[in-house]
């Protein structure tokens, strides 16, 4: 489905080329000989812009909506996600100061240092909302959504003080608040999978105890899960996801909300599939999203695509508020 997808969606776009030239390029690495016949510079869009483009929204949509699984089960609630718990505008104010110091070239241990800025964003996002969420002691899971909203909201407010202290830098953070996928090559494809597989390997790893803390923390406990532990070791993950995603795309909403309702309607709770499930149809979503995105409007301009992930998620956001007490058990 991943790869049926993929090549679809490579043919659509502002550049019409032919699907044998695409097959034909992307096979090239393989058979030399098949890319006989096509221009360079045909082969380059096809495959150095367009196709790292296509890599990228997969595996940006994959980490959002696994992300979102994760917020959900841990915390108990289906409206939590990435993007309602503030962590996504986290991660993009971290990134906006990195940017706004001049660091965004630096490197830790021979990978971009950038996501590292976004996920120490991410996680004092999430500290405040946890500080603003917590009443008598507990953490009560609908004062947790209000209170990502209120944290996002204040550091939006401070990105937008960080664009106008630095005019150079404007047009470079207003893609984080806005969220797109343009202009990406294979290097950001390649800055956002060291993370990736390392908050998935720890997210899939505990893939039985999310389960276990889906039916609270006395019955967890009482199964033998170190609650506080586990519940911290996969926000961890999960914020490590989202920040190496955001890092590269932005803030883009509603895939971590959306995605993980929908696959559990058909799946079930149970995280082994699960998860898997989830990061396989976030990809595809945010894929055809881009698509529409950069394809919807003449003369090859772009919407970005968190406006259209938006446009896409608001109805289903306000369909699960309406509906709250049927999914208020996850």
């Amino acid at each position: 489905m991943i790869a049926l997808s993929a090549f679809l969606t490579s043919g659509i776009g502002s550049f019409d080329t032919t699907y044998d030239v695409i097959w034909r390029s992307w096979a090239a690495p393989l058979h030399p000989q098949w890319a006989e016949g096509i221009d360079e510079r045909v082969r380059y869009i096809v495959v150095h812009v367009r196709l790292a483009r296509i890599c990228l929204a997969l595996a940006v949509g994959g980490s959002l909506a696994l992300a979102g699984a994760v917020y959900q089960g841990v915390l108990l609630n289906p409206l939590a996600d990435p993007f309602t718990l503030g962590v996504s505008t986290g991660a993009a104010f971290g990134a906006s100061l990195y940017i706004l110091f001049g660091w965004a070239g630096g490197h830790f241990w021979g990978m971009s240092s950038l996501p590292i800025a976004a996920f120490l964003g991410a996680l004092a996002a999430l500290y405040l909302v946890y500080a603003l969420g917590r009443v008598d002691g507990q953490i009560h899971t609908t004062t947790l959504i209000l209170a990502g909203i209120i944290v996002s909201t204040f550091l939006s407010a401070w990105i937008g003080v960080l664009k106008s202290l630095n005019e150079d830098s404007v047009s470079t953070i207003v893609f984080w608040v806005m969220g797109s996928l343009s202009g990406k090559s294979w290097g950001h494809v390649l800055l956002v999978l060291p993370y990736l597989v390392a908050g998935g390997a720890v997210i899939l790893y505990y893939a039985r105890e999310l389960d276990l803390l889906t039916l609270g923390d006395v019955p967890a406990q009482q199964l033998g899960v170190d609650v506080q532990q586990i519940r911290f070791r996969l926000m961890l993950a999960a914020s490590l996801v989202t920040a190496a995603a955001v890092s590269v795309s932005g803030v883009i909403g509603f895939v971590g909300l959306v995605v993980p309702h929908l696959v559990r309607l058909g799946l079930g709770p149970h995280h082994r599939r699960l998860l898997p499930a989830v990061f396989l149809a976030g990809a595809v979503l945010l894929l055809m999203s881009d698509t529409l995105a950069r394809s919807s409007l003449p003369n090859g301009q772009e919407l970005p695509v968190g406006v259209v992930t938006a446009i896409l998620g608001g109805p289903f956001f306000c369909y699960l508020m309406l509906h709250r007490k049927k999914y208020l058990q996850l």
